[in-house]
């Protein structure tokens, strides 16, 4: 057996130890597309003022995401895209809880006027003489 015949096995057994051979699969067009929109409806929810931090993070994995599937990462990429889709679904959440929040001040603030407008009228008008 020649020693060329010995060392051929060795870089498979390399690469399947430690992955460093791994296949990336296919390009994440799937996840990739579903991480836009969703980060598309967490801007229009307005998630920017409720979120801002988790948007951001959203857009930034995202952008990584591009970027690895542009240098055929596959696996990065997917995972980035992933990542990018529930940060944007964490925005996305906060900033409908932050419109109920302040949909739910706002009719407090219109109730407590009815009541003090209902105290006033109450006070002010005099009861009538028979």
């Amino acid at each position: 057996m020649s020693s060329l015949t010995v060392m051929l096995p060795i870089p498979a057994l390399a690469c399947g130890l430690f992955g460093g051979c791994a296949t990336q699969g296919n390009p994440p067009s799937e996840e990739l597309t579903r991480a836009r929109t969703v980060i598309e409806q967490a801007d229009r929810a307005g998630a920017q003022r409720y979120a801002s931090a988790d948007l951001q993070r959203a857009h930034d994995q995202l952008s990584n995401a591009e970027k690895a599937n542009g240098e055929k990462k596959y696996n990065d990429a997917r995972r980035y895209a992933e990542a990018a889709e529930a940060d944007a679904d964490v925005a996305s959440a906060r900033a409908s809880a932050g419109e109920a929040e302040r949909a739910a001040h706002e009719i407090m603030q219109g109730n407590e006027t009815l009541r003090q407008e209902s105290e006033r009228g109450s006070t002010t008008a005099s009861p009538r003489p028979n």
